[in-house]
């Protein structure tokens, strides 16, 4: 059992809320993250009073937000603006509620990238990316997708499978920022960002706010909608090996096997029990690691797996059903945890996976997290 494991249905997201993505500079990161909570909220039936815990993720400054929102926490945590900070968060919110830190709490993440013309890289962060002569995050995937090329035969037309997929989710998402449906072809013809990446292995960058609320299960018996249980949490970082934030020659291909076996073990499934995936896709390739070390496909297979509509509604394993950080919004994972939540309540419309009981949120990184999510 994971060391965990005494958590396991012990806590749940009672509600999520969102802001509409796009490009919004007449408005704040304060102003946005107060828009989704707002949302949240509204659809717990939760008074704001209530709340007691705050978490806050790429907000300026956390006692500002507290101000913005009316509230004093009795639990507060900020949380740096990476993009690996969603489960990492949604598992620190598990552990203060747990510890009778809080009773309910409030996780926001708002980013304004788009409207303030934020890159991901080059002359923003050079300390960063320079000592490999990187100039982004997106140019350490090219580089590990190549490496994959070279040792496992993946090919540019199987990783479009990926883009195709979380395109075609999007189109059925009336909230997704890319909802025309592109093609194996309009992948490969694309325009080359850093080769073999092309622009539509990208994710997006754009204006847009999250928020969960969470508390425990006995609590969330109470309010407006089902909850939705945390019943698997597993994590493992790479620091040793990957300074570099975004690249590792082995793809964080054992980091992510070991949060995925914890989670697994502890929600006392496996991946065949898994009805959908959301899975952190800054870049196409990304998935493909993800899919390897998760143990949905064997290790090297992930190319072979994905083709033929595997992740598309209707497949094996649809995965990022709202379009995904590629065709709905880079969010940074948490729209992600988001969608996990909407599937289980059946809320998704014409994305909606049927009869969805099991899912698995999972960010593969150098902070490696998997999360399953079930139906209270």
């Amino acid at each position: 059992m994971s060391e965990l494991g005494h958590l396991k249905d012990k806590i749940a997201v009672v509600g999520v809320g969102n802001t509409p993505y796009g490009n919004f500079p007449e408005i704040d990161d304060y102003g946005l993250g107060a828009r989704a909570f707002r949302a949240a909220l509204a659809d717990c039936g939760l008074e704001k009073s209530r709340i007691d815990g705050l978490l806050v993720c790429r907000i300026p400054y956390y006692a500002r937000m507290g101000e913005v929102l009316g509230i004093s926490p009795r639990w507060t945590i900020p949380l740096p603006p990476h993009g690996r900070m969603s489960a990492m968060g949604i598992i620190e919110a598990m552990a203060a509620l747990n510890a009778g830190l809080c009773n309910y709490v409030a996780l926001i993440y708002a980013n304004i990238g788009r409207s303030r013309r934020v890159n991901y890289g080059g002359e923003e962060s050079p300390n960063v990316w320079d000592p490999w002569g990187y100039t982004s995050p997106g140019a350490a995937h090219a580089m590990m997708f190549r490496r994959h090329m070279a040792k496992y035969g993946t090919t540019t037309r199987q990783l479009a499978e990926v883009s195709v997929a979380v395109r075609h989710h999007a189109t059925l998402n009336p909230d997704a920022v890319m909802r025309s449906p592109i093609t194996i072809d309009d992948h490969e013809n694309a325009r080359p960002i850093v080769l073999p990446l092309r622009l539509l292995d990208y994710c997006l960058i754009n204006d847009g706010a999250v928020s969960l609320i969470l508390t425990t299960k006995e609590r969330a018996r109470d309010l407006k909608k089902p909850p939705v249980l945390i019943s698997g949490v597993g994590a493992k970082e790479a620091f040793a090996r990957a300074s570099i934030p975004n690249f590792d020659l082995d793809f964080w291909y054992g980091e992510v096997r070991e949060a995925a076996n914890a989670a697994y073990d502890m929600a006392g499934i496996g991946p065949a029990d898994v009805d959908a995936l959301m899975c952190y896709d800054n870049f196409s390739p990304t998935i493909l690691f993800s899919l390897e070390g998760l143990g949905h496909c064997p290790r090297g297979e992930s190319g072979r797996f994905v083709e033929g509509g595997t992740l598309k509604l209707g497949g094996k394993l649809p995965t990022n059903t709202d379009g995904g950080h590629l065709s709905n919004s880079y969010m940074q994972g948490w729209a992600l945890n988001v969608e996990a939540v909407r599937q289980l309540r059946g809320e998704c419309g014409r994305r909606q996976v049927p009869d969805c009981a099991v899912v698995q949120f999972a960010a593969t990184t150098p902070c490696s997290r998997s999360l399953i999510y079930t139906r209270g």
